[in-house]
């Protein structure tokens, strides 16, 4: 596309992390989604132009596993602000993707400066309703669907599967593997492929949604 010949595109980009998601997803579980989220949403709107992953996020709750990399809240807020400044000159606006929970804070912090600033910034964070936390069935349905050479076996793994309310504390405080010494945060034992399907064109109506409410108003 080039992005020259018009000036109402608008920059759509993936924010994903590296960290462990049980003994069976892949350590880029959440860039994955985030970025096919975006890619579907090309797909279905010709004003979106689709800008490089950014695949490392803030992920210091799961550092005690292995393979987890986090640049940290303060980093990734940083980054994600010069892009919006960065893409002001270029595009109408910025809608961020993010498919991992720990860069809420980052997210937030963008949006604030970002209306202070006066860019158009939408931030768009994938949430399936009774889901699993972390590397539960709803992850790994989701992979299921697009990865599925990705996914080990899992239908023998367990997880903590208590109320994320019950657990936050030591989580925040201790990290992932204070409440789970295998990282999966719910159950994916059942997951499936046709849900993963499901659930990947509920939340692609999502985000498509949560654009229009931000940009064709």
């Amino acid at each position: 596309m080039d992005v020259a010949a018009s000036p109402d595109h608008i920059l759509i980009m993936a924010v994903g992390s590296c960290e462990q998601h049980g003994p069976h997803l892949p350590l880029g579980t959440d860039t994955l989604i985030a970025e096919s989220l975006c890619e579907r949403a090309c797909d279905l709107r010709n004003d979106l132009v689709m800008g490089p992953t950014i695949s490392l996020g803030s992920s210091g709750e799961h550092q005690d596993f292995p393979g987890t990399l986090s640049i940290g809240t303060e980093a990734l807020a940083a980054l994600l602000t010069e892009v919006v400044r960065s893409a002001r000159r270029s595009f109408q606006g910025v809608v961020f993707v993010s498919g991992h929970g720990g860069n809420a804070s980052a997210l937030a912090t963008t949006e604030k400066l970002a209306r202070h600033e006066g860019d158009a910034l939408c931030c768009f964070s994938p949430s399936i309703e009774g889901g699993d936390a972390h590397a539960g069935r709803s992850e790994t349905s989701l992979l299921l669907w697009l990865w599925p050479e990705g996914v080990g076996e899992f239908e023998g793994i367990t997880g903590q599967v208590a109320p994320l309310s019950e657990i936050m504390e030591s989580l925040r405080e201790h990290g992932v593997k204070s409440v789970s010494d295998n990282g999966v945060l719910g159950d994916p034992r059942g997951a499936s492929r046709k849900e993963g399907e499901a659930l990947f064109a509920t939340l692609t109506s999502q985000l498509l949604t949560t654009i229009e409410k931000r940009f064709d108003q």
